[in-house]
């Protein structure tokens, strides 16, 4: 495994507003992130890594994780809490309790391990991600095609030592989609 670059080195892994990093003088307090267990660890490593809001799981979430897990690794999924999942998605989100995603998750044949990721919602960067997954020592860190953050995500990726996987992303299947059509139903 590597060492974790300088903060700062690089834009923020995870999509979110660098802006609201933590005032931590070396731009992001990985401690405040916290990881708790929900079904897992595995025994077998390494493992590959997923984590997001996974709020309505649908076949896009399926397709994603299900190509993850053929790559050969036990697939660990990291499920933000419901603050952190309210801050950046707004009022109304998530829908479904941060228990029941991993629930949700834990019950897919492709999932073999689930976690929560709990903190700050304003601790958004890559280095506080890197920290908290660094225990787990994972072989590959995945992400959709198109995401918009996915050469920070493949940094990060770099940092901890492990792969950064770009998958398919499933056109038109988003929780977002999801929720349009509903709303527009109703």
């Amino acid at each position: 495994m590597h060492g974790i670059p300088a903060a700062g080195a690089y834009d923020d892994l995870f999509g979110r507003n660098p802006k609201m990093a933590s005032s931590d003088p070396e731009g992001d307090d990985a401690a405040a992130l916290a990881l708790r267990w929900y079904a897992g660890p595995p025994a077998e490593r390494p493992v590959a890594v997923v984590t997001g809001a996974f709020d309505v799981l649908h076949v896009g979430h399926v397709r994603f994780l299900s190509a993850v897990r053929e790559r050969g690794f036990p697939l660990v999924v990291g499920v933000e809490d419901d603050a952190r999942v309210r801050s950046w998605k707004g009022t109304g989100r998530p829908v479904h309790a941060e228990a029941d995603r991993a629930e949700m998750l834990a019950a897919l044949r492709c999932v073999d391990g689930v976690f929560t990721v709990s903190g700050p919602p304003e601790t958004v960067g890559w280095q506080a991600y890197a920290a908290l997954l660094a225990p787990l020592d994972p072989a590959a860190l995945a992400y959709t095609a198109g995401d918009p953050h996915s050469a920070a995500k493949r940094l990060g990726a770099e940092a901890l030592g492990a792969h950064a996987w770009e998958l398919p992303f499933t056109a038109g299947r988003s929780t977002s989609a999801t929720l349009g059509r509903l709303a527009g139903s109703l």
